[in-house]
């Protein structure tokens, strides 16, 4: 790579989670392997697989019984998610002899800026990153793709274009001959929604991407159209960002599989507040009020919609969030349909000193000073004897698996 590039790592941990059961179990290295929820529990979707599930066509996030059509004999793992965050650990600790600026992306994928430092540890770049992967192999016994690169996007995909166990450079020479031809999903950011969307205008690969107008995909896409067409061109440069800069959280949200399915005003009640009670707690932690909330709502038969809107005002109380999502389900789905799972998501967060203007009709936010104490004296109580030390009567005695609930923040 030329001299004054930027040089980026991207490391993604082969079949993560399927990699550190096998550790475990190492008889089944040669049989196909999943890990997955209990299915009993309705969390029967697969987490992971390993290299000869994947030959099956097993993949992730789709059901277990879907899965095991394609593959009789896949033998089915639970997660264990504590010893996922010690090796998760143990990785990044590998990583950080080489540099000081890393910045993981979900629990097996890391960024590493490595401009500064390459030159200590090899002749080359990709010489440094094969140094990275076997070290990573001999201390761990895991496996890693690294994507060399000079921006965040496309070591991503370098880290994806070859697994497992592999090193692929994409520089300033190569990235057209590499990059532009792959579907255009295999780009950071580019979800199934923006697929299709693109797919309107012509666009397929990536290629057709970098070469597509601003103003076109701007209509299209929004704020994201021109971003995504910069990233294929080439042009991403975000810096990869250390333990104490993190990136400002821009959405705080938390979804639950239920047990059984949700039917009626009181089950759907009491889902939505025992997910709003763990939005607003992280909200209130970060210091941080929800200006608008999204309800996500799938059906049994993984049909899903997602509504939004805005809140009188910023806020940061489980009840007002809570309202707003019940509104939300109220509004666009029947209480009588089946639900299998929920997501409620605090959106347009501020620091609580900004907020809509008022209208001249409008008096001011009236401050539930009474709620605010009690939600922060919940806080407090969770704080030292864990979070699970108190809840509503209904989450306390449930059988809709509220116990399980899972946080998401997103930079």
């Amino acid at each position: 790579m030329p001299e004054e590039q930027r040089v980026i790592f991207h490391c993604d941990c082969n079949s993560f989670y399927a990699s550190v059961e096998l550790l475990r179990y190492p008889e089944l290295r040669g049989v196909p392997v999943a890990v997955c929820g209990s299915p009993d529990d309705r969390h029967g979707i697969i987490l992971a697989k390993n290299e000869p599930a994947k030959r099956y066509g097993v993949q992730t996030a789709e059901t277990v019984w879907s899965a095991l059509r394609k593959c009789p004999g896949l033998k089915l793992l639970p997660p264990h998610h504590g010893q996922y965050r010690e090796m998760s650990r143990a990785v990044n600790a590998i990583y950080a002899r080489y540099t000081d600026r890393i910045e993981p992306f979900g629990i097996d994928e890391s960024w590493l800026d490595m401009t500064q430092t390459w030159r200590l540890f090899g002749s080359s770049p990709a010489g440094v990153a094969d140094a990275v992967r076997r070290a990573v192999k001999a201390e761990t016994g895991l496996t890693i793709s690294v994507g060399v690169s000079f921006n965040k996007v496309f070591a991503k995909l370098g880290s994806d274009y070859k697994k497992p166990d592999a090193v692929t450079v994409i520089d300033t020479e190569n990235f057209r001959r590499i990059v532009w031809p792959l579907p255009v999903n295999t780009l950071l950011y580019v979800g199934r929604s923006a697929q299709n969307t693109l797919a309107g205008l012509g666009v397929r690969n990536i290629g057709q991407l970098a070469a597509a107008k601003d103003e076109d995909l701007r209509a299209a896409l929004g704020k994201l159209g021109p971003e995504l067409g910069a990233y294929a061109r080439g042009e991403e440069n975000s810096p990869v960002r250390t333990a104490d800069e993190r990136p400002e959280i821009k959405s705080v949200g938390n979804g639950l599989t239920f047990k059984r399915n949700l039917v009626g005003e009181a089950d759907v009640r009491a889902g939505l507040y025992a997910l709003a009670d763990e939005v607003a707690t992280r909200l209130r932690a970060h210091g941080l009020y929800a200006a608008a909330v999204q309800v996500l709502i799938k059906n049994p038969d993984l049909k899903s919609i997602s509504r939004q809107k805005p809140l009188p005002w910023p806020s940061h109380l489980a009840r007002e969030i809570g309202g707003a999502a019940l509104e939300l389900v109220k509004a666009n789905w029947s209480l009588d349909a089946p639900i299998r799972m929920l997501t409620v998501t605090a959106l347009n967060l501020t620091d609580g000193r900004e907020g809509r203007q008022l209208s001249l009709l409008e008096s001011e936010r009236p401050r539930n000073e009474k709620r605010e104490r009690l939600e922060q004296s919940l806080d407090a109580i969770r704080r030292k004897y864990g979070k699970t030390s108190i809840a509503p009567g209904n989450v306390i005695k449930n059988d809709i698996g509220l116990e399980d609930i899972e946080i998401e923040e997103k930079p």
